[in-house]
């Protein structure tokens, strides 16, 4: 199993936003939020609360379990 995400889909949504804008919104790098859209980095609990809280919808939403 794996982690998957609509994180970029979500920023698309959100006016276009930037990884970097994001990224400064809650507090990480842009090369963190790189990483998790490619899924090459699975954020922390706590990391992907702030992402969820911040587009204001539930952490499933975003975050998936993908069977491998």
């Amino acid at each position: 199993m794996k982690l998957g995400n609509k994180l970029k889909r979500f920023r698309f949504d959100r006016d276009d936003m930037s990884q970097d804008a994001l990224a400064k919104e809650i507090g990480v790098t842009r090369q963190t939020i790189h990483s998790i859209e490619r899924a090459k980095f699975v954020p922390s609990a706590l990391l992907a609360l702030k992402i969820a809280r911040f587009f204001g919808r539930p952490v499933e939403d975003i975050f998936f379990i993908v069977d491998e």
